[in-house]
């Protein structure tokens, strides 16, 4: 659920909605109408699971989300919310007749807070099947008191309606003063809102609705809720959700016209006409042909302008946005009470937020420059990648000088990034490169670093060498131990555990037994600071070796050989084996594996040593200590088996690849689901 910090008070918990009809809801048989439109709409309405992302700590973060959506073509399109599928990786919708389907985005459309996804009929049990879907009404017939439903999936859950009223058919948001308008802020600078006049309505909208039809008595949608809380909700028109469909199915995407100004109502001039321009873009349309700030705009290509009050103004940038472009817009002006027009030629309106991607070799997360980025930062040119987020301990953050986030990358091994396209060229030009000189800007400095790549299966030097070792574990025989077992100044070790399937173990030793001395010299331990003594006494003798031990066994006096084994290794000191594309790492069975978890001396798999949170191993749920036991029917029994088996899954890129673990004391099946469209191309 994203929070809108413009408006506080509110919560989003955005529902589909459509087009409201014409119609005077009152005298009406309410539950009559009600069934009606229920019947109408409510088969249309989906469930929406979405697998999402997010891009932080340097990475990819993937997580589960919510939303609800309404079918609004029989060819399977849907309207949902941009906040709902913005992020989107992978998408599930649910029918209220609990058929499932996938879903693809056609477009997304953030300044209106909308996408168009599409269904994937071909997956449906009966591709012929009928597809029930919803019909678009009119919203700019809603009337204040029209009845309206919001129809989604609260918190999650099945679908729900709830019924309220239309408060007010076309709302704008300004802030406390009144003097300005207000958007609704989706997150880095993402404004949404500006063409939008909302439909105020009273039906309850919890999170969850987000993206849910709003629906009148007739049966078509009229909005797409957007937000809610406090006993008032939200919708987006359906009159502009039409259009960003028509927009998405013609194009595949939302083209908008673009001149280069802001506007703001005229009635603090005491004018009934025209639109007073408020600010111009450097560089834009507008400035070229001349326009300033204070000019009052009284035509568009011969049509007037009327923006008295701010809720004129959504419908005079809406007709702009409509304009085609590259062509040429008449527009006349009064400045200093004389009428002025300009031949302003259109440009396209250029998207805020440019591509994201992750960067793992470097460890790194960026983001495209777009113009309106580089203006809203002041930078020179939008020419280079911004740096997101760094991880911690990867090649970008382990420079020097490191890498930071907001850096600008403006070349790489002396080469100019002019943007994403051809940073993700340089990648593939360096790939094999084991380091890259690297060229940032940082405010107003440049600054030059260079990226050191490490092997990842280079061997790893150090550690102790290995040590003999007995398999059993002891206390000391302290004097009040002693003579709790009638052992009255006796000294030594009692045998509280011997290892299974150790030497050991095959030597006969058993609990209870008392070690009196080691190759003929007594041990001398009586007291608790006296535990090691047995240990530190054993590791001074060769591995394989025969160690003679005098046990008291039952009260009587017995000599027991028993051949050193070497120390078995810990979890700190055995090798691992990491995954990058589904973000886990493994290691081998230790012998303190099996002796703690209680595995059976034959098993064979590798101990899940650690899960990245928001990676696809932990989305489906794999976790730290998990035994992994296969991989796609391919049994890992060592580092070597996991990397080949992970190999192949990687060239053959199948869409679910099952893991066998054993978890604690029983056996399951996990399903990873990449999205490997996803992945390709960030290495």
């Amino acid at each position: 659920m994203k929070v809108f910090p413009a408006l506080s008070v509110l919560f989003a918990v955005c529902l589909l909605s459509g087009p409201a009809a014409a119609s005077d809801d009152r005298g009406v048989d309410l539950k009559k109408a009600i069934e009606f439109a229920c019947d109408k709409v409510y088969p249309s309405l989906v469930n929406i699971a979405v697998v999402a992302k997010q891009f932080q700590g340097g990475r990819i973060d993937r997580f589960p989300a919510a939303g609800s959506g309404v079918i609004v073509s029989p060819a399977g399109h849907v309207l949902t919310n941009y906040h709902v599928a913005g992020d989107a990786m992978r998408i599930t919708c649910t029918l209220p007749n609990r058929e499932r389907i996938e879903a693809s985005v056609v477009a997304h459309d953030p300044l209106t807070d909308l996408s168009v996804l599409k269904l994937d009929l071909s997956s449906r049990t009966d591709a012929n099947a009928p597809l029930p879907f919803a019909t678009l009404g009119n919203s700019d017939d809603l009337k204040v008191g029209d009845y309206v439903l919001a129809m989604g999936n609260p918190m999650g859950l099945s679908s729900s309606m709830t019924l309220g009223i239309v408060s007010n058919p076309r709302r704008v948001f300004t802030s406390f003063t009144g003097a300005e308008a207000e958007e609704l802020d989706l997150g880095e600078g993402q404004t949404t809102g500006i063409f939008t006049r909302w439909i105020q309505h009273d039906a309850l909208i919890l999170p969850g609705n987000s993206g849910g039809p709003l629906v009148n008595l007739r049966g078509e949608v009229v909005g797409i809720n957007e937000l809610g809380g406090n006993g008032v909700g939200f919708a987006i028109p359906s009159t502009l959700a039409g259009h960003v469909l028509n927009q998405a199915l013609m194009y595949g995407e939302v083209r908008r016209g673009w001149l280069g100004f802001s506007i703001a109502p005229v009635g603090n001039l005491d004018r009934d006409t025209g639109a007073l321009v408020s600010s111009i873009w450097p560089g834009g349309p507008a400035e070229n042909a001349g326009v300033r700030p204070g000019d009052i705009i009284l035509s568009i290509n011969g049509e007037a302008v009327r923006a008295r009050f701010f809720e004129e103004v959504p419908p005079v940038l809406k007709r702009v946005a409509d304009l085609q472009p590259g062509s040429s817009a008449k527009i006349v002006v009064e400045r200093g009470g004389k009428a002025v027009e300009f031949a302003i030629t259109v440009e396209r309106m250029e998207k805020y937020l440019g591509e994201e991607a992750e960067v793992k070799k470097w460890g790194v997360t960026i983001r495209g420059i777009t113009g309106p980025m580089a203006l809203m930062r002041r930078y020179p040119d939008a020419k280079g990648v911004l740096v997101k987020s760094v991880r911690p301990g990867r090649p970008a953050d382990e420079a020097k000088p490191s890498i930071e986030r907001d850096d600008v990358v403006i070349k790489v091994q002396g080469e100019d990034v002019s943007g994403i396209g051809e940073f993700r060229k340089l990648l593939e030009k360096n790939a094999d490169a084991k380091k890259l000189v690297v060229e940032l800007r940082r405010g107003d400095e440049l600054i030059v670093t260079v990226l050191k790549f490490k092997d990842p299966d280079a061997v790893k030097g150090g550690g102790e060498l290995p040590k003999a070792w007995l398999g059993v574990r002891t206390q000391v025989l302290t004097e009040d131990v002693a003579a709790a077992l009638s052992l009255k100044n006796q000294k030594g070790f009692r045998i509280t555990q011997v290892f299974a399937a150790t030497e050991a173990e095959k030597a006969g030793l058993r609990v209870g037994d008392i070690i009196a001395s080691l190759n003929g010299q007594a041990l001398n331990a009586y007291r608790v600071q006296d535990d090691q003594m047995l240990r530190r006494k054993i590791e001074n003798l060769d591995i394989g070796s025969a160690a003679e031990l005098s046990i008291l066994r039952d009260g009587k006096q017995m000599s027991v050989k028993v051949v050193l084994e070497e120390t078995p290794s810990t979890a700190a000191e055995i090798k691992t084996a990491a995954d990058e594309e589904f973000e886990f790492t493994v290691r081998e069975i230790t012998f303190a594996d099996r002796i703690e978890k209680k595995l059976k001396p034959d098993l064979k798999g590798l101990v899940v040593a650690g899960v990245t949170s928001g990676g696809w191993a932990s989305l489906c749920g794999l976790a730290d200590g998990d035994i992994l036991l296969s991989v796609c029917d391919r049994p890992v029994t060592d580092l070597n088996s996991f990397k080949e088996v992970m190999k192949e899954v990687k060239a053959g890129k199948p869409r679910r690849v099952k893991a066998f673990i054993q978890r604690r004391f029983k056996t399951a099946y996990i399903f990873m689901e990449p999205d490997w469209s996803q992945e390709e191309g960030k290495k």
